[in-house]
């Protein structure tokens, strides 16, 4: 491991916005009170990378607490400092495999989930690992309010395609749905936050797809 990424593990270990691996199970169902010191809506950011996402939501929406949830701690670095040196006391991040997620979100804790740019998991062999795979799905119904709605921005056609197909044999309620979102009508402020990753794909004019959809 090299030097900047042992400093960034370092520093994420004294930092109070970051929960890491078993850390954050004893605020399962209570993230909201113990953590955020309020009553406020809890939002997730799942497979956050940086945290662009959560980080810009917090900023604009600061009467709602969001959770950036990720396994690569110098990635999480990058959204936890930015939190601490600007003060966003509505913001955290958890250091966890997302499998696991079920151990630290209580029935009917969050509000909503983000799902911004996950790694596609491209191959047949790897669908149980894609975040709207219907496993992944179960976890997300367990924890999130009735209807809480999942959002999925993604340059992957295949995952894009794949989870469009899931919600509709699942039975699933699809709210919105564009293989071209900076030239729908969805497009606003929320959807208009660009991730590292987006940036990337936007200069090599690559289309950027979206669904949102909730359990009922």
């Amino acid at each position: 491991m090299g030097k900047d990424k042992l400093r960034k593990f370092a520093e994420i270990d004294t930092f109070p916005n970051v929960y890491q691996l078993d850390e954050g199970k004893e605020l399962k169902g209570k993230w909201a009170a113990q953590h955020f010191k309020n009553d406020h809506p809890v939002v997730l950011e799942l497979a956050c990378g940086k945290g662009e996402y959560a980080v810009s939501l917090a900023k604009m929406f600061p009467k709602k607490n969001f959770i950036g949830v990720d396994l690569k701690g110098n990635r999480i670095w990058r959204g936890a400092r930015t939190g601490v040196d600007e003060g966003i006391t509505n913001l955290a991040f958890l250091r966890i495999q997302i499998e696991d997620i079920v151990d630290f979100f209580g029935e009917n804790e969050v509000d909503e989930i983000w799902i911004t740019f996950p790694d596609p998991q491209p191959q047949d062999s790897r669908e149980k690992k894609r975040l709207t795979f219907p496993g992944f799905l179960d976890r997300y119904r367990m924890f999130l309010k009735p209807g809480g709605k999942i959002n999925l921005k993604t340059d992957n056609d295949g995952l894009y395609l794949y989870t469009v197909e899931k919600v509709e044999e699942l039975g699933l309620k699809c709210h919105k749905k564009t293989d071209q979102l900076y030239k729908s009508e969805l497009y606003d402020d929320v959807l208009s936050i660009k991730t590292h990753y987006e940036r990337i794909y936007l200069k090599h004019d690559k289309n950027i797809n979206y669904i949102q959809f909730s359990f009922e």
